[in-house]
């Protein structure tokens, strides 16, 4: 279940990745899967080719891909979520969902 943005933000999304630009998404999420994080942050992309070649740069993997409908995006979590956002300079991001590693 996804939570904390406003419709905006995620309209916003899916017209970047629609548009085939490498787009974030950060959002409160639970899943009992990964009971140590408590929101996701979503990189999309239309291309795919760009969105594996985006990611190869972080060690993510072609095959970690999620191929949902119009919005193919990699799920980051955790340190890897963290560190990709600092890397973006993301900070508005960081702040508002209280991530650390």
């Amino acid at each position: 279940m996804a939570f904390g943005i406003t419709r905006q933000e995620l309209t916003n999304w899916k017209k970047d990745v629609i548009q085939g630009e490498i787009a974030f998404l950060t959002h409160y999420w639970l899943d009992d899967r990964f009971p140590d994080s408590h929101c996701v942050t979503k990189v999309g992309c239309a291309n795919v080719e760009k969105l594996a070649k985006w990611g190869s740069q972080f060690g993510l993997k072609k095959e970690w891909i999620h191929h949902y409908d119009l919005f193919p995006h990699f799920d980051l979590l955790g340190e890897k979520q963290f560190l990709i956002l600092k890397h973006y300079g993301l900070e508005d991001h960081i702040k508002k969902f209280k991530l650390k590693i």
